[in-house]
């Protein structure tokens, strides 16, 4: 037995009609994909912005790791002059160091709001034509 077993049929002008499509092939989904997503308050988007969100949440984990590895190397340095007892220096570096953690922190909750919004996505790929309502 079909798992989806009611019939829905919906008249539209042609200007609605235009629109619908128009809408369903941006999302790249099939008819029936995008009103049962739209119906159950999903967010429906075109593939190209999801390409876009997943484009910019590859750039923030890359900044994400730079900056990771821009702070290890300052706790080191700051780790070695205090060693040599360079307190001036290990104040200044010590302080890099926390602004680097700062700037890490808003970075990666930026990054985690673009990966929770791509997590959000509906995006189906077309199976067969449009029509197959």
């Amino acid at each position: 037995m079909r798992r989806r077993n009611k019939n829905v049929a919906v008249r539209m002008t042609e200007d609605e009609y235009a629109a619908f499509m128009m809408k369903v092939a941006e999302s790249g989904q099939t008819q029936q994909s995008f009103i049962i997503n739209a119906v159950l308050g999903a967010k429906v988007s075109g593939r190209e912005e999801v390409k876009e969100l997943k484009k910019l949440s590859g750039q923030f984990a890359e900044t994400n790791r730079q900056v990771r590895g821009m702070a290890t190397n300052i706790n080191q340095m700051a780790h070695v002059a205090n060693g040599y007892g360079q307190i001036p220096q290990q104040a200044q570096l010590e302080q890099l160091y926390q602004e680097l953690q700062e700037f890490r922190k808003e970075c990666d909750a930026n990054w985690r709001l673009i990966r929770q919004s791509i997590s959000l996505q509906k995006v189906m790929e077309p199976c067969g034509t449009a029509s197959n309502m």
